[in-house]
This record gives C-alpha cells, structure tokens and sequence, in this order.
C-alpha cells in the first residue's frame, strides 16, 4: 500500500502528468502551532451553567466555541478538540450517519478534504465546518445538553456565515450536526426548562442576500427534525427569542429586515416586526400597540422571570427609537427610555437581558454595558473590561454571577460587574491583514478588530511567546502594517479614514502623516476627496525603502516620510457613483469606512523590477503600471466576477510577469472561490478553481500564495480552512492538517515557514514546508524515505522549544532545531517490525547522536521529565505509519548519569558548532542519508573559532561528567556484588574485607556526588560535589557568547585533576583490594566479583 502511495507522488516531477493528491498520511509530521496574540476577540454568545458556577462556554466570531471550568482561569477549545473515537460505538463520525437519524432524514456528507484522516484521529461525532458562533445554550433541564448555532448575527461587513446548528450530550466533549445547514446567521437559541428536546432557533439568515431559510425554528425531538414556526420574508429574520419562564409555550420573537452588501447596510423595512406566541410556535400574533409606528429596525426583546406579564422591547426607530415596556405580556407598550446610548448603532448592538430575580432590573448592551433598577426609566453604565458588547447571561440562582461578551472576548464576574475575569486568555483574536519582517526572528504585524495592531516575535528566548514579547505598532485596530526595512523599530500602519501614522519604537513617538487630513467618518463616499477603505493597504517599496504607498481610490506616494505625497494614478475603480451613498439605511447610517466602496484593496510592486506596479479594486478591477505609475493599464480577467473583490495580489518570486489574484464576493451572497493566474503581466489570465479542482464550490477565497522555492506550488486561505496545489492550481486538495477550521485572512511564506492570519485564531505558523516541496519535486519509490531538513539557525539565546510547564496562555514556540521528517510504510509499527535507526553525523563522519525506534535513548534523571513528561522528546522515534518527525536539538545526547543522581542543573550534550552536518537513516539493509547546514545566531558577530572553543571545551567537560558517573554506576555495581554476598555469610574475615572495601567505595562515590541528595533542592542543604561542578561549568561556558574565559579553563583542569585522582583510588581498590577478596571467595568456591 505505501509503495503505491509513494509511486503516485513520483509522477509530480514529471510535468503533472496525473492528479497532483498528496495522500494524507504522508503530511501528519507537519503541524501547525499558535503564535498568538493570547488577547481575546469578539464574542456575540455566552452562557453559563446555573448549578455549576466555574463553568461557562463562548461563542467566538470565527474562533469556534470554548469552554472555562474554573470561572475563566482558563479557556479550552471544544469545537476543534481531536479525540481518538471508537467507529463501533460512535453514532455518527465523518459522514457515516447513524441509522436512527437516517430514518429522520438528517444525513450530512463528509467533510471535503479530510476523507483521508483516519477516523481515529478524530473527535467523537462531526467536526465543526466553521469557526463563527452566532449563539450558545445549555438545557437547563440537563446540563451536559449543550447547543451552538453557528453564524454570528452581530452582522460586521466581514462576519463570517456558519453551517447550522449542533448539539453536544457529554458537556462539549463531542458533537453532532442536527441540520439547518443553510440558516446563514443564527442569533438565538432557547431550549425547554424542563425537556432539552424542545428548542427554538432564531434564524436571521445569509445576511448578504434574500434567505428563504430566514424565521424561527422549533424541533421537539431533539433536532431531528426541524419545523419553521414563524416566517415573514426572504429579507428579514429572527434576530431575538425570549421565554417566559414560568411558561414556556409563551415566546416573544424579533423579525429584522436587514441586509449587506458590500457599500451599504440596511437595517429596518415593513417586514421588521415583534411577535408573541402562546402556544409554543403554533400560532403567533405581532404585537404592535404602543410600538412606534412606520417602518422599524432591529428589535431587542427580553421577559421578566421576576414578572412574566413585564416585557421589554428596546426598538431602533428613526424618532421614536428606545426602551418600549410592557407590563400586561406585550399587549400594549410604552417609551420608558429614549437615550441613544441604548439603540446606537442598532445594527450592531441593542441586546437586553432582564434580572432573574428582581423585575425591575434590566440590563442592555451597547457600546457600553448598561444596568437598570428602575425598570428601565434610568440607567447607569456598568464597567467591562472592553467595549461593544454584545451577549450576557445572568446566573438565575445568582444575579451578581454573569458571564459577558465584547469584542475583546468573554469575561465573568461574581459580584454583579465590579469585577471580572481575564480576557487575555482567549487566542481569539480577528486579524485583518498580515505582514512579515526581515528579522531574525522574523516578526509578525497586523490590525486586530476592535483592539489595536499588534508585533509579535515568530520565537522568543524564553520557552513560550508571552504577553511582554509582543507590542501594539503603528496603526490601529483596522492596520495595515509596512516596517522599514533599514529599522525594523519604525512601522508605518493605517487607520479607518485614510489614517496613517508613523510610530518609533525606539523613541515611543507616533507622527500622522495621512495624505489628505479629511475627516471620513459620518460622511457618504461620494463627500470623500479620497475614498480610503476600512483596511487600505500600505507597502514599501522593495527597490527603495525611502517610497510609501497608500492606496485609496488612487495610489498614493511618498518619498520623505509622509511630509508630502503624490497622487501616481487615476481613479483605479469602477467609480460607480451609486454605490457612494451614505451606508446604513433606512434608518441609521453607519459610516466608519467599512463601506466605502470603489478603492483600491490590493496593492503590491514586483520584487523583481522597480516600478512594476499592480493594483485591485474591490469592485472588480485590476490594472498594471509598467513605468513607475505614469501610466496604468487595465488588465481586469475577462472571468472577473461582477463587483468582486480583489482582496489580494500574490506576485510569483519566479517570474516577472506571474501574478495571482484571489476574488471574493461573499458580500454579494456569492461564496464561489475565485482564484486567477497571468503569466504575461496580465495580458491573459487562467482562473484555478472551478467549485470541482479541490477547493469546494462554496470555499470562498481570501488569500493565494506561491512558494518562492518551488514554482508552482500554491497555497490558497478560504473561508473555511487551507488548501494547497502542487500543479499551479490545477488541482487542490485540503492542507488543514491540524489548524482549526477559522476563516484565513492572510498568509506568507517566509524561509520555509508558512504563516497565517486569521479571523478568530490569531496567527499560526507551519513550521519547515521541506516535506510538501520535496514531495512535489517527487520521491523515490520506497517503502521508507528520508526529507532532507532545511538548514537551521543556532539560536544563541536557545530562542524556540517546547512551551515549558505552567506557560498558561501563550504562544508556541518553533521547535528547537533541526526537524527531520520521515515516512514510515504500512506495518512498520507491528513488534516484529524492523528497527528503525536515525544517526547525527558531523562532516568528519563522526556520529555524534543515535535515535532507534525500538531502543529508548538513555535519559539523566530529572524531576521535571517526572512530572511534565509531555514537555520533552520522547526517548524514541516515532513509528507510525505514514509522516513522522524527530527534532535534533543541536546537541549531543544527555551525559551519562547514575540514575539517584540529583543534579543542580542539565545533564544535557553540549550544542554543536556551525557547520556542515548529516543526517542518515537506516531500516535493516536500506539506508538513506541527505546533509543540512547550522548556521550561527545572524544577530551576533562571533568569531567561528570562539564557537568552536567553546564546544570543545564544553563536551570536555560532558565528557567528563560521563566519567564520574561511569565510576558511580561501576561503583554501585560492585557494592551491590559484595553485600549480596555477604548477605550469605558470617565468616568473619570476608565480613571484615568487604565492609574494608565498602567503605572505600562508598568514599569514592561520595567524591562524585552527594549521596545524601534525594530532591531537587536538597543541594540548598549540602555542598556540591564534583558532578555538580562540573554540569555548572557546562552552563557557564555554553553561555558565554565568545571565547571560554580563563578561569573556566583553569577550574576544568583543576575538576579535570580531582576526577583523575578519584579514578586512580578507585582503580587502586578494584585492582587490589577487590582480588584479595576474590581470593578469599574463591577458597569457598564462589563466582568472582564483575568490575568491568
């Protein structure tokens, strides 16, 4: 089987003359790892669970759904959780449907892309296909119930639609899909006080078109099947469900005409409406009296548990918009508060949520968190730990206990609001765009929603990424991020409204340099001189790093730091003069720049000829200069979709002329990917996705990137996961390997790492893309293979690792080393199999480590790989079949160390130097070997023979201490020999000869090491002894940058003299008070003592 595997991928070095799949198996050594930041993004769902007062879940906007059992210490991801599954037990897994749903109709075909993934590497039930959230409920009837519907309703012009609803039985731990595949956006869902098979879904529908799914929704047989209860129209849906909750076939429902696209937001028309039920959904009556008359918004609605007849409406209106209270069950309302700090920006906000147990409290969500205790005549606001805030849920057995949700995460409180829970916990953030510096480490940059730009290092020194390794750059939440390549300390970064600044780090000073200081926002495009987008790019040109371009409507140029631009080019839009109105209508207008249309969204200039510039619009249009903006040509894809969006331009490191663009035009209810290819600088273009190539026909794209190594392979960023060709695009197959399924924003290649940003996961790295280009170039035909590993740099400050026990919430660190990759046939993990053998060699040919997937590597003892176990490389080598990895880490296998040794540090082999080194792997008779380089740390500026010196001397001193622990173990050896003896005897004279030589022995181990240490911190008690000397010489001369200094030298020798002596003692007792004894033992016939 793995032949037949590995023989289809010989075929790709051969023009593609077959389907260029990579079978899955191949690719499971390659994992991606979450860089960060740890600092939460939006969520639009929470709840909690009344009995159970440390646990609580939350929707995320493109993060998926999380869960807090210690009231929000920490957060777990529960949507994305890989669990290993048992087919024969497991109701429905990957598509294979269980027969009771079966018979209800309720089938879901297979996730496109991971049909290769081994149903045992999955979580029990169905995958979530998306990462937006638009509601959470647990059934109060039984807490282990719990209910997602996917698809946030808080509606932003990049919200992110979802696949339905699902339901988990255990509490989070696994899921099933019940349906609703098409509701679009769900706002709300209400389950049964008394019966979790009864739930209502409010669905608002695809919010970019007219939804026949929009309404609210009820199953009474546990989701498997659904009935639409209450239906207006295609253009408006269920955006609030309320309960009485002293009777639960009493509902309110909010109907909202609403709308997007991408210039405009409508929010309100004669089909928005609020409507009653009495009898669970049978029927339902709108209700209206006292309601404000012509054509209304969105509709938030909340019943008192306190007082069922008490209803509040808090109503978007264009005069009479506010707090509407009823206190005879929605018969008649009455304006109790018309303060737009309730109803601003309805379409995003206006949420109420009323007091559990006092009637007159009520709290609404706005941009503010606001609390009422007089029924809603006054309110005071209440403090959140970030604003736009948009879910709560009240404990009903404790009013002060609440959890919230913003745009900056999820936080809870037990004392009402005063106080509350950490959001810099929650690796949720939404990140526009990403940008990749030249440093080493590089760093990463981009805009985070609703919060500010963030830098973060793709490693750090210390064993994880944390909050004081990263820094808010130039630009704000909506950033587009360039660095001065000449001081990576000086970005520049955009604003909504044209904003850009220039921010010193060095210096701490911030400079606005915008090229026309209008302000934007509140006005309609067409008021605008420049019409700049939300997150208009920003770049620095590659051939001079003095010129800085900003594009609105036209690029814009400047070559003295922002002090005076230039306008390069015409108008580069459609220009289309109705879709530059004001946005938001018919009732309130919302104009941040969000909607802004006809600009510039994609902007880059050639890497290989200054002056070649390329830009897309985001209404469909694409041009080229080719003389440095005088002219501009327009070279739009005669496959160009109407009013499209040109979200990026990837230009092929190959080729002058080779260019990729990736088109959405999701805001028109369009998901259909669009990707387009030029080899002719656009003269003619081929589009690479056709809905049946790979990419499925509802996967809308974001991103495309090429490889700068390996011409032709692509990497594509969707919606909905990541995909990857080998062909330049003729076929594309699923690479999600172990990302969660997010919505990728962005992505770059940079030395061999593949980047992404995201919406609702902040950034992740893939590290080392050597396996995917090596298998695209073609692989021999074997059973085995060896990649060979990029080259790799020698951190002088140990920058990378494993996250280190108690990291807590903070970003992973690259592996520190060398990875090497291998592939493993079908059956080699069977006990007969053969064994498996990797060996570091240096380029003298010396072997300097072994690995063996049968025989572990011996390890030194230490308490931390007894508690943390998982925080450090297994002793063996993986053997599974399929894609496996061991990380060298530079270094020299552990010293050997007596196994009660207690040392006051690392037994660890000293680091090599730079140089060439290779690897080679051996399985019986075959064998395979490829070299790799180690580089030194770039930043420093050492002389190669200070580091040279500094490894000779310090696998001096490791060899050393193998030594010393060599003569302990033989001296345990032989003392273990001698009382087993005289545990047999009483004769006098060998009792008196042996306790002679014990006492010898026990001197000479008591010269190595302290044998009375047995803790870690024992050593605090008594003094070192030679063992531990000299593993603190090793530490102080690997840390010394340059040369080992003198005295390092002087005391080795010193250390090196003592261990001489002690070996001289105990060769003088082993080679003659060891015989006499013999000679004593052999008068009574027995074996001799081993010393060897």
């Amino acid at each position: 089987m793995r032949r037949a595997l590995i023989g289809l991928l010989v075929v790709l070095a051969c023009g593609f003359a077959e389907a260029a799949v990579v079978p899955d198996e191949l690719l499971e050594s390659m994992t991606f790892r979450l860089v960060g930041p740890h600092r939460g993004g939006r969520v639009t769902a929470v709840t909690g669970v009344p009995d159970d007062p440390m646990t609580y879940y939350m929707g995320s906007t493109g993060g998926g759904v999380w869960k807090t059992t210690d009231a929000g210490i920490r957060w777990r991801n529960v949507s994305d959780v890989v669990r290993m599954v048992d087919p024969a037990t497991e109701p429905r897994i990957m598509g294979q449907v269980d027969p009771g749903l079966a018979e209800a109709g309720v089938v879901r075909p297979p996730v496109e892309g991971l049909s290769e993934i081994p149903i045992s590497e999955r979580r029990a039930g169905d995958p979530f296909g998306v990462g937006s959230i638009g509601a959470v409920a647990v059934a109060p009837s039984d807490p282990n119930v719990v209910w997602v519907g996917t698809g946030s309703a808080c509606p932003r012009g990049n919200v992110s639609p979802g696949d339905g609803i699902y339901k988990s039985t255990d509490a989070g731990d696994s899921w099933r899909h019940m349906g609703l595949d098409t509701a679009g956006q769900i706002a709300r869902v209400v389950v049964h006080p008394t019966d979790e098979d009864i739930v209502y879904v409010a669905v608002l529908g695809n919010i970019f078109g007219p939804s026949p799914e929009r309404g609210v929704y009820r199953t009474t047989n546990g989701g498997l099947t659904w009935t639409k209860i209450l239906y207006v129209s295609e253009d408006a849906g269920a955006v609030d469900l309320a309960m009485d909750a002293t009777n639960p076939r009493v509902l309110y429902a909010s109907i909202w005409q609403a709308r997007r696209s991408p210039w405009n937001m409508i929010s309100g028309g004669p089909d928005s409406g609020l409507y009653k039920t009495v009898d669970g959904g049978n029927t339902w009556v709108e209700l209206s009296e006292g309601l404000p008359e012509g054509v209304l918004g969105k509709i938030a609605v909340a019943v008192s548990p306190a007082f069922p007849m008490r209803v509040w409406a808090l109503v978007e209106h264009e005069d009479k918009g506010g707090l509407y209270r009823s206190d005879n069950g929605g018969a008649k309302f009455r304006r109790v508060n018309a303060s737009r700090e309730l109803i601003q920006r309805a379409w995003y906000y206006i949420h109420l949520t009323a007091d559990p147990q006092d009637p007159d409290t009520v709290y609404a969500l706005n941009v503010a968190m606001w609390k009422s205790v007089d029924g809603g005549e006054s309110f005071r606001p209440v403090r959140t730990p970030h604003g736009d805030n948009h879910a709560l849920w009240i404990n009903p057995d404790d009013p002060r206990n609440l959890i919230e949700g913003n745009d900056g995460g999820a936080n809870i409180s037990f004392d009402g609001g005063r106080s509350w829970s950490t959001q810099t916990n929650q690796p949720t953030s939404e990140l526009y765009r990403l940008t990749v510096d030249d440093q080493e480490p590089y760093w990463l940059y981009s805009g985070q929603q609703d919060n500010s730009a963030v830098a973060i290092p793709s490693r750090s020194p210390s064993g994880a990424i944390d909050r004081q390794d990263w820094y808010q750059p130039a630009g704000c939440e909506t950033a587009t991020v360039a660095v001065d390549p000449q001081n990576p300390n000086v970005t520049y970064g955009g604003c909504y409204g044209g904003s850009i600044n220039r921010f010193d780090r060095d210096l701490g000073y911030q400079q606005e340099i915008m090229a026309w200081p209008q302000m934007a926002v509140g006005q309609q495009a067409s008021d605008l001189k420049y019409r700049f987008q939300w997150n208009a790019p920003i770049r620095i040109s590659p051939h001079d790093p003095s010129v800085l371009y900003h594009c609105s409507n036209v690029v814009h140029r400047t070559a003295d730091e922002g002090a005076t631009w230039e306008v390069i080019s015409p108008d580069l839009t459609r220009d289309d003069e109705s879709k530059q109105g004001y946005a938001g209508e018919p009732i309130t207008r919302d104009n941040t720049g969000v909607e802004v249309y006809g600009t510039i969204f994609a902007f880059e200039e050639s890497p290989h000829q200054a002056g070649l510039l390329w830009a897309g619009s985001d209404d469909g249009r694409v041009h080229i200069s080719k003389d440095n903006g005088a002219t501009w040509q327009d070279i739009t894809p005669g496959g160009m979709p109407e009013w499209g969006t040109v979200n990026s331009i990837e230009l092929s490191a190959h080729d002058a002329g080779r260019a990729f663009i990736a088109v959405h035009r999701y805001r028109m209810a369009d998901n259909t990917p669009y990707i387009f290819r030029t080899d002719d600088f656009g003269a003619s273009w081929d589009r690479l996705t056709d809905g049946a190539n790979g990419i499925p026909k509802d996967h809308f794209v974001r991103v495309v990137r090429e490889d700068p190594e390996r011409k032709g392979l692509l990497f594509a960023g969707t919606e909905f996961g990541l995909y990857v060709s080998l062909d330049d695009g003729s076929t594309w197959q699923s690479f999600q390997l172990d990302l969660p399924v997010t919505p990728i924003t962005d992505m770059a290649v940079k030395r061999g790492d593949l980047v992404l940003s995201t919406q609702g996961r902040s950034f992740w790295i893939l590290d080392d893309l050597s396996p995917l280009r090596q298998i695209a170039d073609g692989i021999p035909d074997a059973d085995y293979h060896l990649f060979g590993p990029r080259d790799v740099v020698r951190w002088a400050d140990g920058s990378g690792g494993m996250r280190g026990p108690g990291a807590g919430a903070t970003g992973e660190n690259p592996p520190m080393g060398a990875i090497i990759h291998y592939v493993v046939p079908e059956g080699a993990d069977a006990e007969d199999a053969d064994e498996i053998v990797i060996e570091i060699l240096d380029a003298g040919g010396e072997v300097l480590r072994t690995m063996s997937s049968t025989t572990p590597e011996k390890r030194a003892p230490s308490i931390w790989r007894k508690l943390f176990p998982e925080f450090f490389d297994p002793p063996k080598l993986d053997a599974e079949p399929g894609g496996n990895r061991w990380v060298w880490n530079l270094r020299l296998a552990d010293a050997t160390i007596y196994e009660k040794a207690v040392l006051w540090g690392s037994a660890a082999g000293p680091r090599v130097p730079p140089g060439e080194y290779r690897v080679r792997m051996t399985v019986g008779d075959w064998s395979e070997s490829t070299t790799f380089n180690v580089f030194a740390d770039p930043r420093q500026d050492l002389d190669p023979a200070a580091i040279q010196a500094q490894y000779d001397l310090a696998r001096e001193i490791w060899l050393e201490l193998s030594r010393s622990h060599e003569m302990v173990e033989k001296v345990v050896s032989v003392r273990s020999q001698i009382e087993g003896w005289l545990s047999r005897t009483e004769d006098d004279e060998i009792v008196e000869a042996a306790a002679s030589i014990n006492e010898a022995l026990d001197g000479i181990e008591g010269r190595v090491r302290q044998p009375v240490l047995e803790s870690s911190q024992d050593m605090l008690n008594f003094p070192p002894m030679l063992d531990n000397q000299l593993v603190n010489l090793h530490s102080v001369v690997e840390a010394s940058p340059g040369f080992p200094t003198e005295a390092s030298r002087e005391y080795f020798a010193e250390l090196r003299a003592e261990l001489d002596g002690i070996e001289s003692d105990l060769d003088e007792i082993l080679k003659v008070e060891v015989p006499k004894l013999e000679a004593i033992l052999e008068e009574e016939a027995v074996p001799r003592i081993g010393t060897n």
